[in-house]
């Protein structure tokens, strides 16, 4: 197979359309694409069957906790529900990766808030584009949590956003905590390991 698949390389017309869609996903290219859609036209048809379902039922199904703003299939989330949580702890995350990967390493017992972004002034990403005045509303409730873990990437964006987070809940009288330093910097939590998690929701400091 040549290594860009185009029109006129011989495909049918609903093999291209297909490369085109997969070649849209994040690190696929055209290459990569071509491969999978022919792995695809070889596999029995209830397994594609079952793949477009789940698509499918993904899309429609899927959306955001009404609690924490993390992805769900139910109006809340079932960490937001489940009643032996510590609900007046809560861990704020840049990104849906980033919850799972905290969960993967079971050393918290809180709740979270996602925040979906981070403060990126160069990009054009302000305090209004990301989930900040929702962890506010969370808060209002005077005692209601005791609180706040910041574990934002250790990128630029991420220690400006957990800078921002520190100035904006102090005058609230809310603890608030950073992840420590046993994360390297410049990474993402969703490729920590657990043992690394572990540590740094132990060692967190205070903000």
């Amino acid at each position: 197979m040549p290594d860009k698949i185009k029109r006129g390389d011989g495909l049918p017309p609903a093999m291209t359309r297909l490369v085109k869609e997969l070649s849209r996903l994040p690190g696929v290219g055209e290459k990569t694409a071509g491969r999978l859609a022919f792995h695809l036209l070889n596999r029995p048809r209830d397994e594609v069957i079952a793949l477009a379902e789940s698509l499918l039922e993904m899309k429609e199904r899927v959306g955001l906790c009404s609690g924490c703003f993390g992805l769900s299939d139910t109006p809340r989330c079932a960490i937001c529900d489940d009643p032996a949580r510590e609900h007046d702890l809560i861990c704020v995350v840049e990104g849906p990766a980033d919850l799972m990967a905290i969960e993967r390493a079971r050393g918290f017992s809180g709740i979270y808030h996602v925040l979906h972004g981070a403060l990126a002034p160069l990009d054009g990403v302000g305090p209004e584009d990301i989930k900040i005045k929702e962890l506010l509303a969370r808060l209002s409730d005077p005692g209601a949590v005791r609180e706040v873990i910041v574990a934002t990437n250790a990128t630029v964006e991420g220690e400006a956003t957990a800078l921002y987070l520190a100035r904006l809940l102090k005058p609230l009288g809310v603890k608030t905590t950073r992840l420590a330093r046993g994360l390297p910097a410049g990474g993402d939590l969703e490729y920590s390991d657990t043992a690394t998690l572990q540590s740094a929701l132990t060692g967190r400091r205070e903000l």
